[in-house]
């Protein structure tokens, strides 16, 4: 058993986008507003999120987040880990610990966002107090196995993840993604579920666009697939009609129960 929450949905700008009168922005329809994105996962064994994003705290309110064993983070871009002070009341509730999973590159860049966290030489009470763990293959979380998929984001390589449970491929969550890697192609093929970022209609050197994110579908063949990060390129109720009737788009508060 796996549930999914997505947390946010959006850009590194989030939908409504200032200064902006389109149509997507100026939508009355919740599915078009959209937080910077993050995803919780809850399995029996173990829970954790994926990125924490800049609205975290509202987004483990929203949520009703009461368990969170371990953060693991994509790439180190302000949208997807300025929310990690809003880990503060969950790393007390864990003993005054939380475990943060990220490549090497990623823990760096966290290292000098939050020297206040890291430094070991100096705990705060009531701050985040984190357990570092570089990931340099696959690694578990309760009794699942977490497989990160390098992928390439414009100029930086970022990580994907791909969760198994027994022989059974459940979840991949890529985000912010141009390139999967050969190897992230093999170990995603016939997941269950596929979640895609996919900002914009038009392709772009650092995003996937919708239809390179369709073409990946195809390729990858999952049961079902999701499209988050998205920009105000995508009306939600209109851009959901022209999808293949096994793909569908995100929006914030979503839960996919996957059995």
């Amino acid at each position: 058993m796996l549930t999914v929450t997505f947390l946010g949905t959006g850009t590194s700008v989030g939908v409504p986008v200032p200064l902006c009168d389109c149509r997507v922005c100026h939508s009355q329809d919740s599915r078009d507003q959209r937080w910077r994105s993050s995803v919780y996962i809850e399995t029996p064994s173990a829970c954790w999120v994926i990125d924490t994003a800049v609205e975290f705290r509202l987004q483990a309110i929203r949520a009703k987040i009461a368990r969170l064993d371990a953060v693991i983070y994509t790439h180190a871009h302000a949208d997807h880990i300025l929310g990690f002070d809003d880990l503060r009341r969950f790393s007390t509730a864990n003993g005054d610990e939380m475990p943060i999973y990220a490549s090497k590159e990623t823990l760096a860049h966290l290292a000098r966002t939050f020297a206040y966290a890291f430094n070991s030489e100096i705990k705060i009470p009531g701050y985040v107090q984190p357990l570092v763990y570089a990931i340099d293959g696959p690694f578990c979380l309760g009794d699942n196995e977490i497989i990160p998929i390098p992928v390439e984001h414009g100029r930086i390589h970022t990580l994907g993840f791909l969760v198994r449970q027994g022989e059974y491929s459940k979840f991949g969550y890529i985000s912010d993604c141009k390139v999967i890697s050969d190897q992230g192609l093999h170990d995603l093929a016939g997941v269950e579920t596929l979640v895609l970022g996919t900002p914009l209609k038009m392709s772009r050197f650092s995003h996937l666009s919708l239809t390179e994110g369709l073409a990946l579908v195809s390729l990858l063949k999952p049961r079902q697939a999701y499209f988050t990060h998205l920009g105000h390129d995508f009306l939600h109720a209109e851009t959901e009609k022209s999808l293949p009737e096994n793909c569908f788009l995100a929006y914030d508060g979503l839960r996919l129960e996957l059995s």
